[in-house]
């Protein structure tokens, strides 16, 4: 058993935690640990939000677990760029196709939301990078996050 097991059953076992609602939200290289953790023990949690990082764990174990996963970014984040969220969301995308999800099943499973600059307008964010733990405080990332 893994200390995220251990401390899951833990926390349910105490009463302080549900296993069934079980949320994550990686930010930067957060992210980055959270995508290797998905990759190996994805039905761990109940959905999976990844902001301004890119994907480093296995794809076919969160497929196949069906977790949600939401991936938001900057479109021109300094540090990652938008392109390996891209590239990780075509790839989850077909594996679920391939899987004979349909599009709306697959939209419910997957999200990929990159922001433009005008969402960082008005606020102190001076580089999008930075600006990504804006993410976790909005409305529409985290009600999909907590409606899984």
């Amino acid at each position: 058993m893994t200390e995220l097991e251990e401390t899951e059953r833990t926390a349910a076992s105490e009463g302080a935690a549900e296993p069934e609602k079980v949320y994550s939200n990686g930010y930067s290289g957060g992210g980055e640990t959270l995508a290797l953790i998905l990759g190996k023990k994805p039905e761990l949690f109940t959905a999976a939000l990844m902001c301004s990082s890119k994907w480093d764990g296995a794809y076919e174990p969160v497929t196949e677990a069906k977790t949600p996963v939401y991936f938001v970014i900057g479109e021109s984040d300094e540090y990652y760029g938008s392109e390996p969220f891209k590239e990780a969301y075509q790839i989850l995308y077909e594996l679920y196709a391939e899987q004979g999800l349909t599009k709306s099943e697959i939209d419910n499973l997957l999200v990929l939301d990159i922001k433009e600059k005008n969402y960082f307008a008005g606020t102190k964010v001076t580089y999008q990078h930075g600006g990504g733990y804006l993410f976790c405080r909005d409305e529409k990332n985290m009600g999909w996050l907590f409606g899984h």
